[in-house]
């Protein structure tokens, strides 16, 4: 009887199993982004890449392992993990690096400008997916990844859109590609366009999909750009949840001759208000350079795992599993985005 209970006893509770199997699941895949990273930072030595950003490395390898050798299954759920979880983190982190007198810089124009272009490239892309014959669902989606902040914001939006997950899919692809090029591309235009680090900093903050991609691209150009265009992406995102709200109310408005349909909620990107509480750390407490340049390392570290994440969820051949109206829809909202941002830029002579 005695050793019955203690058997009982010493059985772990359902939670901590729960936890455990959780662990083991997505540990792989870490470790996978993490070793992705590591090598990322490692080629930095080599001369020929010592000015590449490890963010950029670990995307660009993500995508090479992905589409030539493939992404092993068991490694799913922990790049799903580091996509999301270690991002956001990482975004949190990057807080800490800020205070909130940079915040400020945006500013009105800024914050106008932003705002402007976001709306301006949601509508366009509607407009066009009509134009083109895309599936108004997928073209919902192409537009709110687009306008505000690729996967996240078209997983988001298809709370209200209910599109199939071949759309989704085909969203995400389209978003994570287009904006892995403008991501590549934005730092080669900064000198010809005469952009200084901060204009270049809300450029990409209001024009590149990803938040990831964003921190890739503008740190190109320096901290300030970097610091600046993480801001600028950061109060884009904040416009998520009035875009979704409204989106719903339009969807309500078209069933609402179903007695029982109702309207998704939609998300709060709550990491977001971590990074302003980080500030708002580093704007009342004197840390340490010592910790500021741990913390510094392995805030770039996270955001290179989140890339490699990316990286191995990016698969081409995704762009042409609905065929090419689609992609075009979303290379040409890509390159509307980029263009009427630098357009308001140039236009209203914002420097910060």
């Amino acid at each position: 009887m005695t050793s019955r209970t203690n058997a009982k006893a010493y059985q772990p509770h359902p939670r901590t199993t729960r936890i455990g199997a959780r662990l083991a699941a997505i540990a792989p895949g870490v470790l996978l982004t993490a070793a992705i990273a590591a090598i990322a930072l490692a080629l930095r030595t080599i001369p020929a890449a010592a000015g590449a950003s490890p963010m950029l490395l670990a995307i660009l390898i993500g995508i090479v392992a992905h589409n030539v050798v493939g992404t092993p299954q068991w490694a799913v759920p922990g790049i799903k993990f580091s996509l999301r979880r270690v991002l956001r983190i990482a975004i949190i982190l990057l807080g800490l690096q800020l205070t909130a007198a940079q915040l400020i810089e945006v500013g009105g124009q800024g914050l106008a400008i932003i705002a402007a272009t976001l709306l301006s490239t949601f509508s366009f892309t509607i407009w066009l997916g009509r134009v083109l014959g895309v599936d108004r669902k997928l073209a919902e989606l192409i537009a709110a990844g687009t306008s505000i902040c690729g996967a996240s914001a078209i997983i988001a939006t298809n709370t209200v859109t209910k599109a199939e997950d071949e759309d989704v899919a085909y969203a995400v692809a389209c978003v994570t590609v287009f904006g892995s090029l403008a991501m590549v591309g934005a730092p080669l235009l900064q000198g010809a366009l005469g952009l200084d680090a901060h204009s270049f900093g809300l450029w990409t903050g209001a024009s590149i999909h990803e938040i990831a991609q964003v921190v890739a691209a503008s740190f190109q150009a320096g901290p300030t750009a970097g610091e600046f265009g993480t801001i600028a992406k950061l109060a884009r995102v904040m416009m998520l949840a009035p875009l979704v709200i409204g989106l719903g109310m339009l969807a309500r408005a078209r069933i609402r001759h179903h007695a029982t349909a109702t309207a998704a909620a939609p998300p709060m990107p709550w990491f977001v208000l971590g990074f302003v509480a980080m500030i708002g750390v580093n704007q009342l407490i004197a840390i340490p350079q010592d910790a500021k340049s741990w913390i510094v390392a392995a805030t770039s570290f996270l955001l290179s795992m989140a890339l490699a994440a990316m990286g191995l969820e990016t698969d081409l051949r995704k762009l042409a599993a609905r065929g090419l109206r689609p992609a075009l829809l979303g290379l040409t909202a890509a390159l509307f985005i980029a263009g009427f941002s630098l357009s308001l830029i140039k236009l209203t002579g914002w420097h910060g």
